[in-house]
């Protein structure tokens, strides 16, 4: 299940990558790599990218639920 989370992730950061570019410089990568957005091949790129970006969520909450489970050094007073 790790490995799938992490293909996720990376999955997860290209599409942010693609949408920094698309919002800096209006140009869709993955609309030009398949002749247009809505291509069939476009949008389910952009499905398997929006699922990925549902995996990670799982991430996330587990990597906060890490921390809040940690124990909190308590001050000592010398």
């Amino acid at each position: 299940m790790e490995t799938l989370q992490k293909l996720a992730l990376a999955v997860t950061i290209i599409g942010a990558l693609n949408w920094g570019v698309v919002g800096i410089f209006k140009f869709d990568v993955i609309a030009q790599l398949t002749e247009g957005a809505y291509q069939p091949l476009a949008r389910f790129l952009y499905v398997i990218i929006g699922l990925s970006g549902l995996m990670t969520l799982s991430v996330l909450f587990n990597y906060w639920q890490r921390t809040d489970d940690e124990p909190v050094p308590t001050p000592t007073v010398d």
